[in-house]
């Protein structure tokens, strides 16, 4: 017997650790690598495509703030996504978010490995030294950026929060004195000269300006990462917000000014930023500030770009690991990610894998252009998504009083979801091999969740869809149950056990009572029907008002109440039928209810219970199961429904023949765990024995538990029916059973 019980990170980010960590990935890498390309696209004008781009970033920030509050949760646009999309498109929004960050972090790695032997070939030469050779080469810059790569991985192993807070402010600082020291030497500048240099502003026109916005938008992205490690942040619904306008403000306080100084004084009277771009866009950044520094600035930019390339790969990594985390939760990703390093308390799988996933991507991308390309449109495409979702939840009521608001609601998150689609589309059609990538990789994200992830992330999401009704009303849906009831003996527990597995405030319960024709009344039976009826009706509006949900009522008139269940079922569309049965006859499973089961297209529930039971006297639940996963998503559901209100004990058994090998056993009690973990949440039992007696065993057990929940078996294609085990258990226990059909 193992016992299963799951644990999550702990908050202790704050404030100022959770604005280090969007300054660190926003702040210096994006506009040092990016500078050049702006300025030789838009010369000048390069000032007003970042105040455009953090505009854009601004609106954003306020979609991804009010997420990040009303979800206070790790996975960033994933775990958004998973609250009010569909497991499916929730899985493609992490998959392409997590790719955003892997790529991001290879472009800063390799921007860090450039600058670094950059350097140090410098230093060698001014030394009187020749550089080596791997200074210049691909294979030594791929070693430098996959050595910066395994030694942040490295911290964020030993620590949650990865360190790194030392090259944040040491690049702050660097920028500072960069613009005071630009500020300064323009005091002396005459205004002419200044506007000389400035002089075109915009020499590519129109569509310059957009280039130059579409490539430097990566250069602004930093502060959606706070929201990926949401759940590692003290207080999240008023730090979250805080830290990501201070770390945006404090990127756009850098940027323009920084921007300005390098069009003005970092080039000669005369010449023109513009043209400096054109010829070296890589260096540009650097000749600009040794022109009003000297060396000592031409330095300043090398320790800066080494800085904030080493502070933004850090916060790129934390972040992919952290959505791989909260996607391996979920079973969208292989559970082991989502395991936690016992003495440490991090997800030291999900940093292996994403820092594996980085250097793979090092080795293939060809260079930092490309890098860069694919991470700024993939980025774009997941901020059009959340400002998306953001509006979705607020139309369907998500988010707390406590939760931060967008002002002007959906004014905002619509230009800003527009604005960042544009800029995805310009990118694409700008760099060809950038949406090409993207499109190969949520292919192979396609491929690989249909084949291997949907069954048990599916599993997972309805469990969670169960234990929090609220994900059903975030995702649009208004699940109906029908509840046919004959008698009104039956009905307390029928009503309960309905109330139970219907989403309060979204979902409906309708409540069938079937009254036979006039031709088939015997003396005394119409009267005798009518008050039963009345009777039901008393009964479950009174059951049902108690627990907060008002049920609908229905009554029809048929000779076969079995086909006219099926035909009622039908009519309404309803997601899932609860029947109550007090005694289960082989001839009754084998004709009715097997015939029942396959005319509905629902969802079925199979209540067999003594008189008196109800769901809530039910505090261990018993689930044998075999080796098949047929029934795992209406189960996982039903479970947690059951568990909404109070936690119960729940144990999963399993009974193999008494010949089966300790490999076998072994093996099917791997699966029964991974069963049980997927299906429940919280601490569950899993139980494997031998016997050449499996319905003994199940009865014995059964006699031990306050209900039994049974899935039924798929012995045909499109058709369920009863296999004799099911069969005997079904008639030969007495205590409270639940079978189930998925559809």
């Amino acid at each position: 017997m193992t016992a299963i019980q799951e644990d999550g990170l702990g908050r202790s980010v704050g404030l100022w650790g959770a604005t280090g960590i969007g300054v660190g990935a926003i702040v210096g890498g994006g506009i040092l690598a990016l500078a050049g390309v702006a300025f030789a696209a838009s010369g000048p004008g390069a000032i007003v495509a970042f105040a455009l781009n953090g505009v854009i970033a601004a609106l954003t920030a306020l979609s991804f703030a009010e997420l990040a509050s009303a979800f206070p949760e790790s996975g960033g646009s994933y775990t958004y996504a998973k609250k009010t999309l569909s497991g499916e498109a929730a899985f493609m929004v992490g998959w392409v978010v997590w790719l955003a960050s892997i790529v991001a972090a290879v472009l800063y790695a390799l921007g860090f490995a450039a600058y670094a032997s950059f350097a140090i070939a410098h230093l060698l030469r001014a030394a009187g030294s020749s550089a080596p050779v791997w200074t210049e080469s691909r294979g030594g810059l791929l070693a430098l950026a996959i050595l910066a790569t395994g030694a942040y991985a490295l911290l964020l192993y030993r620590r949650a929060a990865g360190g790194g807070m030392w090259a944040i402010v040491g690049k702050v600082i660097v920028f500072i004195v960069l613009i005071a020291a630009g500020l300064w030497a323009l005091v002396d500048e005459p205004r002419s000269s200044i506007a000389s240099r400035l002089t075109p502003f915009f020499p590519g026109g129109s569509i310059g300006l957009f280039q130059a916005m579409g490539y430097t938008f990566i250069a602004l992205q930093g502060f959606d990462l706070i929201a990926a490690v949401g759940g590692e942040v003290r207080d999240p619904r008023r730090t979250i917000p805080r830290a990501m306008f201070l770390s945006l403000g404090a990127a756009l306080a850098i940027y323009l000014p920084f921007l300005f100084v390098l069009a003005t004084v970092g080039v000669d009277p005369g010449d023109s930023i513009t043209a400096r771009a054109l010829e070296d866009p890589a260096t540009v950044v650097a000749s600009a500030a040794r022109n009003y520094m000297g060396p000592f600035g031409f330095w300043l930019v090398i320790v800066a770009a080494i800085l904030s390339m080493l502070s933004a790969l850090h916060a790129n990594l934390l972040a992919a690991s952290r959505v791989a985390l909260a996607m391996a939760r979920d079973r969208s990703l292989p559970h082991a990610l989502g395991d936690l390093h016992r003495a440490r308390g991090t997800p030291a799988i999900a940093i292996l894998v994403t820092s594996l996933m980085v250097v793979s991507v090092l080795v293939l991308v060809p260079n930092v252009a490309v890098a860069g390309a694919v991470s700024s449109l993939i980025f774009l495409v997941s901020f059009a998504l959340a400002h998306g979702i953001n509006i979705l939840m607020r139309q369907r009521g998500g988010g707390s009083g406590e939760a931060f608001r967008v002002p002007g609601l959906p004014v905002i998150p619509i230009v800003g979801g527009l604005a960042c689609l544009a800029l995805a589309l310009y990118q694409g059609w700008v760099v060809p091999s950038a949406g090409l990538i993207a499109v190969l990789w949520l292919g192979i994200g396609f491929g690989l969740y249909f084949f291997f992830f949907a069954r048990r992330a599916g599993v997972v999401d309805a469990s969670a869809e169960g234990l929090d009704p609220d994900l059903v009303r975030l995702r649009g849906r208004a699940p109906l149950v029908l509840v046919p009831i004959a008698k009104p003996a039956s009905t307390p527990a029928m009503v309960e056990l309905a109330n139970a597995i219907t989403p309060p405030r979204v979902g409906r319960v309708l409540l069938h009572s079937v009254v036979q024709p006039p031709g088939m009344w015997e003396r005394g039976d119409l009267a005798k029907q009518l008050v039963d009826v009345e009777s039901i009706q008393d009964q479950s509006h009174f059951l049902s008002h108690t627990s907060g949900s008002t049920p609908e009522w229905l009554t029809t008139v048929a000779s076969d109440p079995w086909t006219e269940i099926a035909r009622v079922a039908g009519v309404h569309r309803c997601e899932s039928l609860l029947v109550g049965l007090g005694r289960l006859s082989r001839e009754t499973m084998s004709t009715r209810v097997e015939g029942l089961i396959n005319a509905v297209q629902s969802d079925v529930v199979i209540l067999r219970a003594p008189a008196g039971w109800t769901p809530s006297s039910a505090h261990s639940v018993l689930v044998p199961v075999g080796g098949r996963r047929d029934q795992s998503i209406l189960r996982a559901r039903l479970l947690a429904s059951l568990s909404r209100k109070r936690p119960r004990q729940v144990t999963y058994l399993r009974v193999l023949p008494k010949s089966a090998s300790e490999r076998d056993c072994r093996e099917a009690e791997r699966g029964l765990s991974r069963l049980a973990r997927d299906e429940s949440s919280g601490e569950v039992e899993v139980l494997l024995t031998r016997s050449s007696d499996a319905l003994g065993e199940l009865v014995r057990a059964s006699k031990k538990a306050d209900l039994v929940v049974l899935g039924l078996q798929r012995l045909a294609r499109h058709r369920r029916t009863f296999g004799e085990l099911t069969l005997r258990l079904a008639t030969e226990t007495a205590g409270p059973l639940i079978l189930i059909s998925q559809k």
